[in-house]
C-alpha cells in the first residue's frame, strides 16, 4: 500500500499550527482584523479572462522534490502578471512545498492580480493569517475536512471578505459544495498517492453545478488541454510545475498563452 501523503501533511500541519498559535495567539490576529477590507475578486478575474490561467508560485512538491529552490517571490509573481496570468496561486506550506507566509506578503504590493493562498487549511487561524498577509482567496480541500468543517471555514472566509475555492477530487466530494463556495476546483492529482490524470476534470465536469465557476487543477501542460477544458465548462486553469521548472517562469507563461491564442 502506498503511503497516504495527505495524511502525513495534515498531521504535520496540526503540529505546525499549534506552534504558530502559541507564538501569535488567535486573539492577536482577530484584533488586527477588526474591519476586513474587500480584496480583488479571483472569481471575476477568471470569468472575464479569455485564458483563465492561475499561475502558481511553488518551490517544491512531495512528488517531485525541489522544482525551483531559488524562486523569488519578489520577482516571479510580478512576472506572471506582466505575462498574462489571470490570478496567482502562492504555496505557503514550508515543509512539503518550500513556501512561507512571507511569499504572499512580499508579492502583494507588487501585483494587482488576485492571490490565492494555497495551503492545507484546517483552522480559522489560517484564514486570519491569509487575510493579514494580503491574500484575496483561500483554498479548502475537501479531502482534508468534513462537510461541516468546510462550511464553517467557508462562512468565516466570507466574513473576512476572502473568496473560497473548494477543491474536490471525487464525485462523492460534491457533497462539500455549499452556499459559501465561490469556485469549485477539480484536482487532477490524487493527494493520497500524487498520481495525476487530467481526465479527472472531464469525468467530473458534467456532474459539477452550473452556477459555480469551475477550475481545473494540476497536470495541465498543453494549450490544447486548456481549450478542451474550456469546452467542458472550466474557466480557471491552475498551472505551477509547467512554469516553475523553467528558469524564467513568467516567460514560459507568455509562450504558453501565445500558443493558446494560436490554438484559439
Amino acid at each position: 500500500m502506498k503511503e497516504d501523503i495527505l495524511q502525513t501533511i495534515i498531521a504535520h500541519k496540526r503540529i505546525e499550527l499549534a506552534a504558530q498559535e502559541e507564538a501569535v495567539p488567535m486573539a492577536h490576529l482577530v484584533q488586527q482584523l477588526d474591519t476586513p477590507s474587500d480584496g480583488i475578486s479571483m472569481k471575476a478575474s477568471l470569468a472575464s479572462s479569455p485564458y483563465g490561467i492561475i499561475a502558481e508560485f511553488k518551490r517544491k512538491s512531495p512528488s517531485k522534490g525541489w522544482i525551483n529552490a531559488e524562486a523569488d517571490a519578489a520577482i516571479i509573481p510580478a512576472s506572471y502578471e506582466t505575462n498574462g496570468a489571470s490570478a496567482l496561486s502562492i504555496l505557503t506550506d514550508e515543509t512539503f512545498f518550500g513556501g512561507t507566509l512571507k511569499d504572499i506578503r512580499t508579492a502583494r504590493p507588487l501585483v494587482n492580480l488576485p492571490i490565492l493562498r494555497k495551503d492545507f487549511i484546517i483552522s480559522e487561524y489560517q484564514l486570519y493569517q491569509a487575510k493579514l498577509i494580503g491574500a484575496d482567496a483561500i483554498l479548502l480541500i475537501a479531502a482534508c475536512l468534513t462537510p461541516q468543517q468546510c462550511m464553517s471555514l467557508a462562512r468565516t472566509a466570507h466574513e473576512l471578505k476572502l473568496e473560497v475555492l473548494l477543491e474536490i477530487h471525487t464525485e462523492a466530494e460534491l457533497a462539500y459544495v455549499n452556499d459559501y463556495i465561490d469556485m469549485v476546483g477539480v484536482n487532477n492529482r490524487n493527494l493520497g498517492t500524487f498520481h495525476t490524470d487530467v481526465e479527472n476534470s472531464f469525468r467530473l465536469a458534467e456532474k459539477l453545478p452550473d452556477n459555480y465557476l469551475l477550475v481545473s487543477e494540476s497536470g495541465i501542460s498543453r494549450p490544447e488541454t486548456v481549450i478542451s477544458l474550456r469546452t467542458a465548462g472550466f474557466r480557471g486553469f491552475l498551472m505551477g510545475e509547467a512554469f516553475m521548472k523553467n528558469s524564467r517562469p513568467g516567460e514560459t507563461l507568455s509562450h504558453f498563452i501565445h500558443e493558446l491564442k494560436v490554438c484559439l
